[in-house]
């Protein structure tokens, strides 16, 4: 269903938009009506009731069509509605679950500002207890669906003075008098999608949006990002799977000496890597997706899929355009944008040097994983 709907509602404009810097809004309402931004949602809160493997294969499929498909999987519903069905209340999944899983509300995540990413505890945007109300000052920046979503899930600190000051998470109502968003222009890929920045100006919001307690803050963003970092390694699967889908088609009609460039064994031989790296990644994300599935702590092996699974997406879109010469240097073939987006996922979600510091640190021991403090709903196999 999702290779389906990636072929026939992504890819027939994906190069317009693309070269246009576009984005399509009703992309996200397309995906609601087909039931994709309900995957891994329990029937109980209106999802599909699927395990996470399930969701890790709507992920590669969506990106072999095009990456700004997978990033509203990522954004939505890892980053957003799987962490609100891990750390919410009954209430509160009651209240948000079932218009995320129907795509009636698109949610988005922010933790990224301008001067934290990679450290993601440096952020300085704050949330001051009020009555029975925060006050929330700052902007998110790297947004993706800044302008789109609904709802946002918002790590902030609790105090403006206090460097030392507890965390905590909320889910934002766009309309709320304070918000606003803005685009970001001139990305070098993900051209198609819509990234941005969101700013909070003394914006006032019920305590009965406070995801988790306070100080909880920090944990559930960590949790967000071991499933943005499950769907984003699932998708660099779909990348290695797009290039392999152009190279060997491109390979046997383009001749060379009288014979097809297919015949070449240096072809062959880049075609090969990205057959390894195609076939590893999918291992990869599978045992992720059953240790979800298990209700078992994966942030160590989600890292290694990210990690691995999106070096091995940009070196594939690397070779694709090298297997198509000077007609990957243009976006007449797909193979270009590959290359751009492949490079975007080595930076979000963790950029490959912080996935390869956690897995130095996990082996020396300087790393250890605890229980999960709350789990999302298992599927057992």
């Amino acid at each position: 269903m999702a290779y389906k709907f990636g072929q026939q509602e992504v890819v027939p404009d994906v190069t317009a938009r693309d070269r246009e810097a576009k984005s399509d809004r009703a992309m996200l309402e397309k995906m609601g009506a087909a039931g994709i931004l309900g995957v891994s949602i329990p029937e109980a809160y209106g999802g599909s009731g699927t395990d996470y493997i399930s969701l890790g294969l709507v992920c590669e499929e969506l990106e072999r069509a095009d990456t700004t498909a997978r990033v509203v999987m990522s954004v939505h519903s890892g980053l957003h509605a799987l962490t609100l069905l891990q750390w919410g209340t009954e209430e509160q999944k009651q209240r948000w679950l079932p218009g995320l899983a129907s795509g009636k509300l698109i949610g988005a995540f922010g933790l990224t500002e301008p001067n934290a990413g990679s450290d993601a505890a440096n952020i300085a945007t704050t949330a001051v207890k009020d009555g029975d109300t925060y006050v929330i000052n700052g902007q998110k920046t790297w947004i993706s669906l800044a302008d789109y979503a609904d709802q946002f899930l918002l790590i902030t600190k609790l105090s403006k003075t206090d460097a030392k000051a507890p965390y905590a998470a909320f889910i934002v109502d766009r309309n709320t008098p304070g918000f606003s968003s803005r685009a970001l222009h001139g990305k070098l890929g993900v051209r198609a999608g819509n990234t941005g920045e969101i700013f909070f100006e003394d914006m006032r919001i019920s305590a009965d949006c406070r995801i988790g307690e306070e100080g909880d803050g920090f944990k559930v963003a960590m949790s967000a990002l071991d499933h943005g970092r499950y769907t984003v390694a699932a998708g660099a699967v779909g990348i290695i799977t797009a290039c392999l889908d152009a190279c060997t088609r491109y390979a046997k009609d383009r001749t060379v000496q009288g014979e097809p460039i297919a015949k070449k064994q240096l072809v062959q031989q880049m075609i090969a890597s990205m057959v390894q790296g195609r076939d590893i990644g999918r291992l990869l994300y599978y045992q992720v997706g059953w240790m979800k599935n298990e209700g078992l702590r994966h942030t160590r092996e989600c890292s290694m899929a990210k990690w691995t699974n999106c070096e091995r997406a940009f070196d594939a879109a690397n070779k694709a355009v090298e297997i198509h010469g000077a007609y990957g240097f243009i976006d007449d073939f797909p193979v270009e944008r590959y290359f751009r987006n492949s490079r975007g996922a080595m930076i979000y979600e963790g950029t490959h040097e912080i996935h390869t510091l956690m897995q130095a640190e996990y082996e020396l021991g300087y790393r250890t994983d605890k229980p999960l403090a709350r789990t999302l709903p298992t599927w057992p196999s």
